[in-house]
């Protein structure tokens, strides 16, 4: 006799490019309310992961980095905060969960998501206007601030805001990211601005290794090859480019400090990051739309979980506005080299413009704040089944 599938209140959300299964901690089972093996195989079979087929038929997933997603809120239990936020990504074909970063897209809808499920004191929440809702994000232990538009009592979804990436255009919701280079070590983890960065059997690049945002290594694109304005299908069609790819960034990882053997790369496949960069010039978008080198300060493209992203990972952003406004780094160098507090950069999507306050203090670099504007939407909500094992 086989069980029946366990129902579980959840949320389908659009956050930024991205998109997840959102749910609120206290309605999961309760083997699950706690990390380990119970959470990770309940969000695995939500997902529909490992797929050998790569298509997540059998799950919520949709079977690339950016809908592999899954979120868990709690009421804070941080000072001074109103929403704690776990964040964790799904392998496809693996049965793993990578829980070691943040998803800078899916931000966007947390405050929503919290607003709407009573995570954030009433008091806090304004009928008309903005809210500020204060957002401990777990996994790397920061704080985010996010600005949720409200009408009538409820979270404004709909606006005339248009984020490439994203076909539809819905409400404007401001994120700021407090201080987010890495707590624990130096934003730049090297002590060096740039790095040269020796991969065996690969070659030799300069590279910027930064912790902002998220962990992320910056190449130039003519090092590697390429010219900057690629898209996803003249990397993601080569599976020679992306086995480079991951094995520059697992050397880069051990560079960092992030890891202590090369091997252990394979089960930290969410970070770092992996992105190349170059000066701004003119390419087409993968939806056709015409890039013209005045309308953006430099390229980059990125890689998340071994393939070119779509457009641009948030926390992936938050590295390069705070890599751009030091002066030194290959995204600086690429942007022209010149101090400045906002970089407006071109991705396979589109543009997006992102800022960053740098400030040099006894010769240490740090950021105070990275801001960008997002959007989110809310595609389903109800109970999402999980066959019980």
């Amino acid at each position: 006799m086989f069980k029946p599938q366990l129902k579980i209140p959840a949320t389908y959300i659009r956050g930024g490019t991205s998109k997840g299964v959102f749910f609120n901690l206290t309605d999961l089972p309760e083997a699950a309310q706690i990390s380990g093996k119970a959470r990770d195989e309940i969000l695995l079979r939500v997902i529909g992961s490992p797929d050998p087929y790569g298509k997540h038929t059998d799950g919520m997933g949709g079977a690339t980095s950016s809908t592999s997603k899954t979120v868990i809120l709690a009421k804070s239990t941080q000072a001074d905060h109103d929403v704690d936020y776990l964040f964790g990504q799904v392998a496809i074909d693996k049965p793993f969960i990578d829980w070691s970063g943040n998803c800078g897209n899916l931000t966007a809808a947390v405050g929503a998501f919290a607003i709407a499920n009573g995570l954030v004191d009433p008091s806090r929440v304004v009928d008309n206007g903005i809210t500020t809702v204060r957002i401990w994000q777990a996994n790397i232990h920061k704080t985010i601030i996010a600005h949720v538009p409200m009408s009538n009592g409820e979270v404004q979804e709909t606006g005339d805001f248009e984020l490439d990436g994203v076909t539809f255009p819905a409400a404007e919701v401001k994120v700021e990211f407090l201080d987010p280079a890495d707590g624990e070590g130096a934003m730049f983890p090297t002590g060096n601005l740039v790095d040269t960065l020796d991969v065996p059997e690969v070659g030799q690049f300069e590279a910027t290794f930064i912790n902002a945002g998220i962990p992320t290594i910056f190449l130039n694109a003519t090092e590697l090859g390429y010219q900057g304005t690629e898209l996803q299908d003249d990397i993601n069609n080569d599976e020679s480019a992306l086995a480079k790819f991951e094995t520059i960034r697992a050397y880069g990882a051990l560079k960092m400090g992030l890891i202590t053997d090369i091997e252990q790369a394979k089960t930290r496949q969410h970070t770092p990051k992996i992105a190349f960069v170059s000066p701004a010039t003119d390419y087409i978008t993968s939806s056709g739309k015409a890039i013209t080198a005045d309308k953006i300060d430099l390229s980059v493209r990125a890689l998340s979980m071994g393939k070119l992203h779509h457009a641009m990972m948030g926390t992936a952003a938050v590295a390069i506005g705070a890599a751009a406004a030091i002066p030194g780094t290959l995204v600086n160098k690429a942007a022209g080299g010149q101090k400045t507090e906002s970089v407006t950069f071109g991705h396979p999507s589109g543009t997006l413009k992102v800022g960053a306050e740098a400030v040099n203090i006894d010769n240490q670099w740090r950021v105070t704040k990275a801001i960008m504007s997002r959007s989110a939407r809310v595609l389903m909500e109800g109970t999402v089944r999980v066959p019980q094992v």
